[in-house]
């Protein structure tokens, strides 16, 4: 892992969305984050990739998702990309609000906003980048 900037690129088996935790100790340790920092990355992350895979690339196992890290002065900078066609993620409806409270699903994208700093979609969204501010 370089100290500046880190990849990691996943086919999309839903299978490796395992493969986000060992990333994210990683980054935890070598940047001596703190819990809090650790735990809002970790369910971020994981959602981003879950979604990438499962909606982005339809599980398509000869698609990949990218998982670019950058570590600013103040700040880590995760961006996940997919090679699906993309999606308006201001279609996506509240899940605390009305009948999508009774949903199973549908609280990915709200969790990366509200767990990051920053969460803006770029690439028509087929590319999320959250930002988490370090202590």
């Amino acid at each position: 892992m370089s100290d500046l900037h880190t990849n990691l690129t996943l086919p999309s088996n839903p299978d490796n969305v395992s493969k986000v935790e060992p990333f994210v100790h990683d980054v935890a340790t070598r940047y001596n984050l703190s819990p809090d920092i650790h735990g809002n990355i970790l369910i971020s992350l994981t959602e981003a990739v879950t979604n990438a895979i499962l909606h982005g690339n339809q599980a398509d196992g000869n698609k990949c998702v990218s998982i670019s890290l950058r570590r600013q002065k103040d700040a880590l900078s995760i961006r996940v990309s997919d090679e699906g066609p993309g999606f308006d993620p201001d279609c996506i409806p509240d899940p605390t609000t009305g009948e999508c409270l009774e949903k199973c699903g549908g609280r990915g994208l709200f969790l990366m906003r509200h767990l990051s700093d920053e969460c803006k979609f770029m690439r028509n969204g087929s590319t999320v980048e959250m930002r988490f501010k370090l202590d």
